[in-house]
């Protein structure tokens, strides 16, 4: 059983960043593809960014978020993060972060793969 809590969400402004933070609880981390989503009001939930487990040296993101968006885990703090750059307003969503054991590559920023979700932590990005 894993256990996710996001925090670091907030609303700024058009251009500002902000860093998420996904909290893993067990001993799993480690070997855990991880991924973040968003979901805005009345949209479906989407992949933002996908790493691959150990190391996370292989990353993917959505088009939408490339050269602005860097995700990046600490192993040794159970942590995931997702450093969000030049935001715009088409970025307001929950965000959530997802974990499963085994994510094939091309999959990756697919929520249907992830069977561990956390509760989400809104960002809002006015112009």
């Amino acid at each position: 059983q894993v256990q996710l809590v996001e925090s670091g969400g907030g609303s700024v402004q058009t251009g500002g960043s902000l860093r998420l933070s996904c909290a893993a609880s067990g001993n799993t981390f480690r070997r855990a593809f991880m991924g973040w989503f968003r979901q805005a009001p009345g949209k479906e939930r989407e992949g933002v960014a996908a790493i691959d487990n150990g190391n996370g040296v292989t990353t993917t993101y959505a088009d939408s978020v490339k050269g602005r968006f860097t995700i990046s885990k600490d192993n040794a703090k159970n942590t995931l993060y997702l450093q969000m750059n030049s935001l715009k307003p088409e970025d307001t969503a929950m965000y959530y972060c997802a974990a499963d054991a085994l994510v094939l590559g091309a999959r990756r920023l697919m929520a249907s793969e992830y069977a561990y979700w956390g509760q989400g932590t809104q960002v809002t990005v006015s112009s």
